[in-house]
């Protein structure tokens, strides 16, 4: 499974800002006014060299009653989930006795714990970690998370101190796929899984939430061994008020990152909502090949049936690389074509691409439609290559390549998925321009050479006048 960071802290010593520096993306509330982060906020931690869940949690205030005593049982329960705590302190306010409190509860509970000093660019870095060394917590690590600084020198010495990662081949029995099943609560999970596998397996009953963790369910079809993994269904934030239903958000962001393909559970009956849409947008952010699976479509007539193919195009467009199948998992209609499109989407997402075949392509690509001019120069692709797996990388090499409109970038995409058939996995292109060597330099002369320039243009300015 993933590690699982937790941030704490006093309110606004930068916990959202850290959190988004660290996942890379702008999902926590951040601004100047402490008390914004109410709830506890998921990412995976992209900045360093494996991944990991990162939790944003509320302010720890001290305060006895009110919203603070909410915020603060969940912050300590965000504490007990993680493996490692980061404990965020402000170097420009200095030590607080808020933040010797804090340090007492974090040292009782017996986590793996780093003291990081933020803002430590607006003060003598020197003085401000002096002053923490007196919580008894280890040597200070001081960053600047809203421009970077240190983040990274934070983050390697932060992985190394957790357990390497579990051999995944071993782990379940040397299963060879692992299918994530994810969406809302109560869209049928559950009953997909069971009808899929043949018998009850799982519990599934018709009241949200009944999956509190991620179930492991191993099973073989035609020779082929699966692991299918139920996931909890993931509501918005705003709904979510138990506490083991908050972290069942953890542990389907890590059923994501095992997995090898995605199936995607939505409720034809209830409609497209904002949380179906976050959570595709984990899956596709994930670059794990994914499969949509539309349930309770059986009971839908042909107006209701429309109204939501509307939806899906207008609300998923992002995700219409991805086969897409109507089904009903209680009575097992469509559903028997679901792992034949699995294998398909992990077939795709690692696909072997030869450069010569990419190369070609390109060429044939860049033919039928030539990429724009900028300020009067032609951009060039010149050959192309691939640059991983599990999404499918393609690198393209050539010149001005960091000037290619999106519109470009998605006509070669477009393209490439239809050439080489990569139906259900996600695609990224990376451009890289060449260097001109003799860019900024001008061409040296011989004298006589610069003798017969200065002759020539002496000759055309006579000719001018």
């Amino acid at each position: 499974m993933l590690p699982v960071i937790a941030l704490v802290g006093r309110p606004n010593v930068g916990k959202s800002t850290l959190f988004n520096r660290l996942t890379r993306s702008r999902d926590a509330l951040v601004a100047d006014q402490p008390g914004l982060t109410r709830d506890r906020q998921y990412g995976i931690g992209r900045i360093g060299d494996r991944p990991y869940v990162v939790v944003d949690t509320g302010g720890l205030s001290g305060e006895k009653d009110g919203i603070d005593v909410l915020m603060e049982k969940q912050a300590m329960r965000a504490v007990e989930e993680a493996d490692v705590v980061l404990f965020l302190v402000d170097a420009n306010a200095g030590l607080m006795g808020e933040d010797e409190e804090v340090a007492q509860r974090l040292r009782r509970m017996g986590k793996t714990l780093f003291l990081v000093v933020n803002k430590s660019d607006r003060v003598n870095e020197n003085i401000a970690l002096g002053d923490f060394y007196r919580l008894g917590l280890g040597d200070p690590l001081p960053i600047a998370a809203v421009h970077g600084r240190g983040v990274v020198s934070l983050m390697e010495t932060v992985l190394e101190a957790l357990p390497d990662a579990e051999d995944e081949s071993e782990d379940v029995g040397g299963m060879k796929l692992k299918v994530a099943v994810v969406g809302r609560p109560n869209v049928g999970k559950s009953t997909l899984i069971n009808r899929v596998i043949g018998e009850e397996r799982v519990l599934a009953f018709d009241l949200p939430g009944t999956t509190r963790d991620s179930i492991f369910v191993p099973f073989e079809r035609d020779g082929v061994h699966y692991t299918l993994i139920d996931t909890a269904g993931v509501r918005r934030r705003k709904n979510v008020k138990e506490m083991v239903e908050k972290f069942s958000i953890i542990k389907t962001l890590q059923a994501i990152e095992q997995s090898n393909v995605v199936i995607l559970v939505l409720d034809a009956q209830q409609g497209m909502s904002e949380q179906d849409v976050t959570l595709a947008g984990h899956v596709l952010e994930s670059g794990r090949a994914v499969v949509v699976a539309v349930n309770k479509w059986d009971g839908l007539d042909k107006d209701a049936r429309e109204a939501f193919r509307i939806q899906l195009d207008l609300r998923l467009h992002f995700l219409d690389f991805a086969e897409l199948y109507f089904i009903s998992a209680l009575h097992g209609t469509g559903v028997g074509h679901l792992l034949e499109a699995v294998q398909r989407a992990d077939a795709a997402a690692h696909i072997d691409l030869a450069t010569q075949d990419l190369t070609r392509v390109l060429e044939d690509l860049v033919t039928e439609h030539q990429p724009p001019l900028v300020n009067g120069r032609r951009i060039k692709l010149r050959y192309a290559h691939q640059g991983g797996r599990n999404p499918p990388i393609i690198v393209i090499h050539g010149n001005q390549t960091e000037r290619v409109p999106d519109a470009y970038k998605r006509y070669l995409m477009n393209r490439f998925r239809t050439i080489f058939k990569l139906q259900g996995t996600p695609i990224r292109i990376e451009f890289k321009s060449g260097v001109n060597p003799f860019a900024g330099r001008r061409n040296k002369l011989t004298p006589h050479q610069e003798y017969k320039r200065k002759r020539l243009m002496k000759h055309v300015k006579s000719k001018k006048k």
